[in-house]
């Protein structure tokens, strides 16, 4: 077609010439053909132009490349590991697994990290689409993709992939179909790895527009599932209002976890399914309502997934491999953990505001509520929001491992901020806090120290960004977490008063920290 195109350009540009012309010379056409072939050349550049664009805008492809260098600071770190165990005659009695507490401070003065996130877009249809991203996130030096597990920060799973330093590997963050305005409706349905990372109000203190769809101060955790979403505005006359139905699977309890050899591994697990409404109850571009409610059913005892065992825990749990292991003290094993029972439900709820006023000055708040429901059976690290208790038999083996009790337990999380103009830039204050029984899904916020949101006790963080240009910006601060008790960001295990646990008056399997901060500087590049 183009080639056809061409010619007839050609014959027009030439006959003409040819006919007016009184006799033309030698010299006279060769002029003419430069003249035409550079003309030719013109036309040709301006037609491939388009067909190149038209081939690569069937993907469209954007990201950002983000490098921090973090001061990491640990004060009181202490382990102090030890189970209730339940001796015939003598009943559920605690017991250490040590002489004592250990009680310490960790600097890691320099951390570098590396975070690129390579984003995706396809027009389908005129109202069908699909996005994408993938994302890198590693420690320099470091491609193990698995790291030893002394944190349930420290645990590589599906939920948590992007916002862990796993290595150089690109893993899919989230990879989604929406198709819009069905049937000539207000009804949309999205399937895929759901946008379910870095939601308002967190996207803020990131620098970026909404990124996720859920209240991120509830939830910060991919997981794949189905989206049924409705725009209310033309119906209730409130602007930008739209309410969605997700539902989604957290767990698969039987592909993969060896299920065909049909045995007790897995005949306690089921399937998680989260489920609920995620409602925005207002949205005018500068102000911003909205509330997420949700449900995690059949919550298992720890997401499958990989670490490397710890050394410090062979004697206890792994005695047999101990004896080898003190002849190669710097080696850890690889672990994939699959979890032996479900624990109860979750239900969580969340209603958050946020105001950006004409003079850049944004405020925002955010309360939430947990509700933990256990069914009374546990794991190693133990039940939904409560102990394990080990029962042993006459001769002194593991007879069985239940929950210490099945009580309701409710927790809630206050989180607010602002962000002022400053010079060259923004200034930020953020505050959260977390109750006992505080269980979000916010596991995949990529702080290193974890999830400030997720902290049972107390977060605070001051930052400046300085914007270098239009897709250029250097965020320069620092969190400091107050940790009242333990086991922030997991819903398994009894939460311990971390003063009691420094006393030797509670245990905890994993070290548990009661003051800690992190200074950082973040250089982000956007193309």
């Amino acid at each position: 077609m183009k080639k056809s195109i061409l010619v007839l350009l050609t014959i027009l540009l030439v006959v003409p010439n040819m006919l007016l012309a009184a006799t033309p010379t030698i010299e006279d056409l060769q002029k003419q053909i430069s003249d035409i072939a550079k003309e030719l050349d013109e036309l040709s550049n301006r037609v491939d132009k388009p067909e190149r664009h038209a081939a690569l805008d069937r993907i469209n492809f954007y990201g950002d490349l983000r490098n921090t260098v973090d001061s990491v600071h640990y004060k009181n770190l202490v382990y102090s590991p030890g189970i209730k165990m339940n001796y015939p005659g003598a009943g559920i009695i605690n017991v250490p697994m040590s002489a004592g507490p250990k009680e310490s401070d960790l600097n890691n003065d320099v951390l570098y990290t590396t975070r690129l996130r390579l984003g995706m877009k396809a027009k389908i249809a005129e109202n069908m689409n699909f996005s994408g991203r993938l994302t890198m996130y590693k420690n320099w030096g470091d491609s193990t993709t698995t790291k030893v597990f002394d944190s349930w920060n420290a645990f590589t799973m599906d939920g948590t992939d992007s916002g862990s330093t796993s290595g150089d590997w690109l893993r899919v963050e989230r990879a989604f179909f929406d198709w819009k305005d069905i049937g000539g409706s207000n009804f949309y349905l999205s399937i895929g790895r759901r946008p379910s990372t870095y939601g308002p109000p967190t996207n803020f203190r990131e620098n970026e527009l909404r990124g996720g769809t859920p209240s991120g101060h509830l939830v910060n955790f991919n997981f794949d599932g189905v989206t049924i979403g409705y725009h209310l505005s033309e119906l209730t006359g409130v602007e930008g209002q739209t309410v969605r139905f997700c539902y989604g699977q957290g767990f698969e309890s039987e592909l993969g976890n060896g299920s065909l050899f049909n045995d007790d591994i897995t005949a306690n697990l089921e399937d998680t399914h989260l489920g609920g409404f995620n409602i925005d109850v207002f949205n005018d571009g500068q102000t911003f309502v909205q509330a997420t409610l949700f449900r995690a059913q059949n919550v298992v005892d720890g997401f499958k997934g990989t670490f490397a065992f710890p050394t410090q825990m062979m004697a206890q749990f792994a005695p047999t491999i101990y004896g080898d292991g003190q002849n190669f003290k710097n080696m850890n094993f690889e672990v994939r953990y699959t979890p032996t029972t479900v624990i109860g439900d979750i239900n969580l709820a969340a209603l958050g505001f946020s105001r950006e006023e004409d003079n850049g000055f944004v405020w925002f708040g955010s309360l939430a509520w947990t509700q933990l429901n256990p069914n009374g059976k546990a794991g190693m690290f133990g039940g939904m929001g409560t102990s394990a208790v080990y029962t042993f038999d006459g001769d002194g083996n593991i007879d069985s491992i239940t929950a210490e009790d099945d009580k309701t337990q409710n927790g809630y999380g206050v989180y607010v901020g602002i962000q002022v103009p400053a010079p060259m830039g923004k200034f930020g204050l953020e505050y959260n806090y977390g109750s006992k029984y505080w269980t979000p899904f916010t596991q995949a916020q990529d702080d290193v120290v974890g999830s400030k949101l997720a902290t049972r006790g107390h977060a605070g963080e001051a930052y400046y960004i300085f914007d270098i240009n239009s897709n250029a910006f250097l965020r320069i601060g620092a969190i400091y977490y107050d940790y009242q008790y333990s086991g922030s960001g997991s819903p398994v295990g009894k939460p311990e008063k971390v003063s009691d646990i420094q006393d030797g008056k509670a245990y905890s399997l994993l070290p548990v920290a009661d003051t800690a901060w992190d200074a950082y500087a973040k250089l982000t590049m956007k193309f």
